[in-house]
């Protein structure tokens, strides 16, 4: 195994929290408090709100605010939250990143500027420059964000150099979410272990752990903590493969969904919760004959957040 991460980087399983919502669809204060708190009692490292997985972008500046605030109100640690900060504006996405700082939040995870498309290195570059400069504030830790199946817009070597260069102690990790392992891997060569490298794809967390890879940001962390932590912690244990075959065939049959209605319906499913089937426009829920049909296709699986 490579060299450490950089002190500071975050390790273990932090979730990419899934978002309750009221018939209202308005951000259920109380249910994000309680999941967010269960999930540390599980051993996860921290929780991470308003990423992909969260509909991060669905929710207005106000909105994402409140309910980080609400999170630490309930109890969860503010050093122990990772806040997706991206939005479309750049003052916006300043906004929610001073508010992380104030509150004490771990650190930030940030896209690069995900509207306008065929933007240069240059302007991606001056986008996070913008944001760092405005917060102007030596307790930023910030984690670039790749995605660019979702953002349109990626992450080049060169601009991730060009930003550890210009920022050393305020870039501190790569969440790489584009589901290709070699890649994640060039990542991983490039740069650990003066960065950490994340992969939100769980099927490669053994092979980036192997690597040095420290944690993970984890959709499916919202009801199985414990096999993604064991996939990161422990990638050459015997219970691996089992691990990992469960996970490669659930990420197979939430292949016919849409992705975060199905992962919401699987926590609808595993709580006894149907207000979690909620999902902020344009998302769309599962109808109660999907539902029922993922639940049948999912029941060998043996879903329980209490014991994975």
């Amino acid at each position: 195994m490579n060299a450490p991460a950089p002190t500071g980087a975050l390790r273990g399983i932090w979730p990419a929290l899934l978002t309750p919502l009221t018939a209202q669809r308005a951000i259920d204060h109380a249910c994000f408090g309680r999941h967010a708190a269960q999930l540390i009692a599980t051993g996860c490292g921290g929780v991470t709100p308003f990423g992909t997985t969260g509909e991060g972008p669905s929710f207005s500046v106000d909105e994402r605010r409140a309910a980080v605030e609400a999170l630490v109100a309930g109890g969860v640690p503010a050093a122990r939250i990772l806040v997706s900060t991206s939005c479309a504006a750049l003052p916006d996405t300043l906004a929610l990143t001073r508010h992380a700082l104030a509150l004490g939040a771990h650190g930030c995870l940030m896209l690069p500027p995900f509207f306008l498309k065929g933007v240069p290195d240059e302007g991606i570059v001056d986008a996070y420059r913008w944001v760092i400069d405005g917060a102007a504030d030596a307790r930023l830790r910030l984690y670039l964000y790749h995605i660019p199946q979702v953002s349109g817009v990626g992450l080049s070597h060169g601009v991730i150099e060009t930003l550890k260069r210009l920022y050393p102690q305020t870039i501190v990790g790569i969440k790489d979410s584009a589901g290709d392992r070699a890649h994640s891997l060039a990542l991983a060569d490039a740069f650990m272990p003066e960065l950490a490298v994340y992969v939100g794809h769980e099927p490669d967390l053994p092979a980036l752990a192997r690597r040095g890879s420290p944690g993970a940001v984890s959709g499916l962390a919202n009801f199985m903590p414990r096999v993604v932590n064991r996939l990161v912690a422990q990638p050459d244990q015997p219970r691996t493969a089992a691990d990992l075959a469960r996970v490669e065939q659930l990420i197979a049959r939430l292949g016919a969904y849409s992705l975060v209605p199905a992962l919401k319906a699987i926590m609808a499913i595993t709580s006894g919760d149907p207000a979690w089937l909620n999902v902020r426009p344009p998302l769309v829920a599962l109808t109660p004959a999907q539902q029922s049909a993922l639940e049948r296709e999912l029941s060998d699986l043996r879903l329980d957040p209490r014991a994975d």
